[in-house]
């Protein structure tokens, strides 16, 4: 699988669930990730849009899998997933409607980029 490494750096923030989405993300250039639940709004954007005094955890870098993925692919975070849980790194997995984007924290970068060009993934800057 060809894995693009993005540039920017991102910021996991969380909101009150009742907020609104606020401005900085709906207007924050780049990739932007919303997700409501009953207990929170989370998002995911460039971590230097987001004001300070916003909740977050800053200094996480993205792999975005090359697509368009067809629906039916099956298998396609697990065979991100795993090698990088072999290695012991976490990550934060966001999906759109073509492809999907795995966050692992940057000072696990290089980490992340050896476990998963040793599991048969392309790994290249975008």
């Amino acid at each position: 699988m060809k894995l693009l490494l993005q540039e920017d750096r991102f910021a996991i923030c969380q909101l009150p669930a009742e907020a609104a989405i606020p401005r900085w993300a709906a207007n924050a250039p780049g990739v932007v990730a919303t997700v409501r639940s009953r207990e929170e709004l989370s998002v995911v954007c460039r971590e230097d849009v987001v004001p300070l005094d916003v909740r977050q955890e800053k200094g996480w870098r993205a792999f975005m899998v090359e697509g368009p993925l067809d629906f039916g692919l099956t298998g396609v975070l697990a065979a991100i997933a795993g090698p990088l849980a072999v290695a012991g790194i976490s990550i934060f997995a966001i999906s759109t409607f073509h492809t999907d984007y795995v966050l692992v924290k940057e000072d696990k970068l290089e980490a992340a980029s050896q476990a998963l060009s040793a599991a048969g993934h392309q790994v290249v800057p975008e």
